[in-house]
């Protein structure tokens, strides 16, 4: 591999110099960003002419007001903040006001990261587990963990929206006519008279019409059947499938699993003329 062979020998590519001198220079805009935006807040009460109760007044009110920050995030500080940055631009100007930067050594080599960095340039389609066991098996020791090379490669845009990657989109799951499929499903309500309450309701997966409801002071088969007894009734005929989501432990009599673990329950469709109704209930983990 042409990029693991450079990197081996010494990695030390333009390319990657140049994406590093450009991180720092966003930091360095973030931080002036946020050195302006405090000097910007903490400015009205910088006055001289100012006293001490009226600059505490107008302190007290900047602290209690909603700011957003450079980075269009609503944000919120106490008076001691605003305070500390007054003593601080009195002593040394707007500088004092600017982050510093990190000082603490990377952990990980930068020689690593930079081979790391090639590699994915060199295969956009390989993933960062097999950057890791590429690293693993040229190098012989441990290499970076996925999530350092994950920021890696964000933040040197080689994934995401910047790199060109689509959003994945999954797809809705729906019946494609009216009467395919039921979907029941049993929702905590508020309490009356200090007693719990479940609502239970049916719905048609293809149109979302509410078939059958019920609420109920317990979730078991009880209340479940009769919401489920009036939608049959009110509709004339029988769904083609239906799918019941709930705790079975709530529910006695029908699946007697473990508490707190979930399942659905598949009720066969309804036989064709001449042949025995079939009443299984068929558990099944969710």
């Amino acid at each position: 591999m042409t990029a693991l062979a450079t990197g081996l020998g010494g990695i030390a590519s333009g390319e990657g110099v140049s994406a590093v001198l450009g991180e720092d220079e966003k930091r360095r805009a973030r931080a002036q960003a946020v050195g302006l935006f405090r000097y910007q807040l903490i400015c009205p009460a910088l006055d001289q002419g100012l006293s001490t109760k009226a600059r505490g007044r107008l302190v007290r009110q900047i602290a209690s007001g909603e700011h957003t920050d450079p980075f269009g995030t609503p944000v919120r500080y106490s008076r001691d903040t605003l305070d500390r940055w007054i003593r601080r631009y009195r002593a040394g100007g707007f500088v004092e006001l600017v982050p510093s930067p990190r000082t603490c050594v990377p952990r990980t080599d930068t020689a690593v990261l930079e081979m790391a960095a090639a590699l994915k340039r060199e295969n956009p389609a390989r993933t960062a587990a097999q950057v890791g066991r590429i690293l693993r098996t040229a190098t012989g020791w441990a290499p970076p963990s996925e999530s350092t090379l994950l920021r890696l490669f964000h933040r040197l845009e080689l994934i995401g929206p910047a790199a060109g990657d689509a959003p994945v989109v999954f797809g809705r799951f729906e019946a494609a006519n009216p009467n395919d499929r039921w979907t029941g499903d049993a929702l905590h309500g508020p309490r009356i008279g200090g007693r719990k309450t479940y609502l239970f309701a049916f719905l048609d997966d293809h149109s979302r019409l509410v078939c059958g409801y019920r609420f109920g002071f317990a979730e078991d088969a009880v209340r479940l059947g009769a919401a489920l007894q009036p939608a049959l009734a009110a509709r004339g005929s029988r769904p083609a499938s239906m799918s019941i989501t709930g705790r079975p432990s709530s529910m006695p009599g029908c699946c007697g699993r473990a508490r707190n673990s979930a399942c659905a329950w598949s009720i066969p469709p309804a036989p064709p003329p001449g042949q025995r109704q079939d009443r299984t209930v068929l558990p099944h983990r969710a």
